[in-house]
């Protein structure tokens, strides 16, 4: 008997360190993001005096649906949704130098339990860049949330348009 109160209270416990994580990277389940693409957009930009700039590029690759597939995942930061990307895109954001959790989760498909986390340490006057990327076949899909180099961002974003969004009413 002590056994099995022991691995309920272990797996329990195992469960409960998972929420935190999530509550504290993503914002609220009811937020949904409208997305445009500008493809003019396609360049990097300077961090502000004093803060940090993160970049969110998503990457599909060469995908089988043709021109839009109307993949959006919601970023959020700290809790709060920070915007969104569509198919292949990219946007950036100022942050305050710090410790932060990164989220990524789509809001489209049946795939809104596929959660990515990521965190750093920001400091001022420097760059980050993460890369979500969803893999799946049709029993199998997940999500990845990584950092990626500045080579391959740069590359990445001066081939991807810049993703423009704001949440729906």
């Amino acid at each position: 008997m002590r056994r099995i109160l022991f691995l309920l209270a272990f797996t329990a416990s195992m469960f409960a360190q998972d929420k935190p994580a999530v509550t504290a990277a993503c914002g609220s389940k009811d937020i949904q993001f409208d997305v445009k693409k500008d493809g003019a957009q396609h360049s990097l930009s300077q961090p502000e005096p004093g803060k940090a700039r993160v970049y969110f590029v998503q990457d599909f690759g060469q995908t089988q649906c043709f021109g839009h597939c109307g993949i959006t995942v919601r970023m959020g930061l700290n809790g709060s949704w920070v915007g969104a990307n569509e198919d292949n895109s990219y946007f950036s954001i100022l942050v305050d130098p710090g410790e932060h959790h990164l989220c990524a989760t789509p809001q489209s498909w049946n795939l809104k339990r596929l959660v990515g986390l990521a965190h750093f340490t920001a400091e001022a006057g420097k760059t980050y860049y993460f890369r979500t990327r969803l893999f799946g076949e049709q029993n199998q899909q997940l999500i990845d949330l990584l950092p990626i180099d500045s080579d391959l961002a740069t590359y990445l974003i001066t081939s991807y348009p810049l993703s423009v969004s704001h949440p729906k009413p």
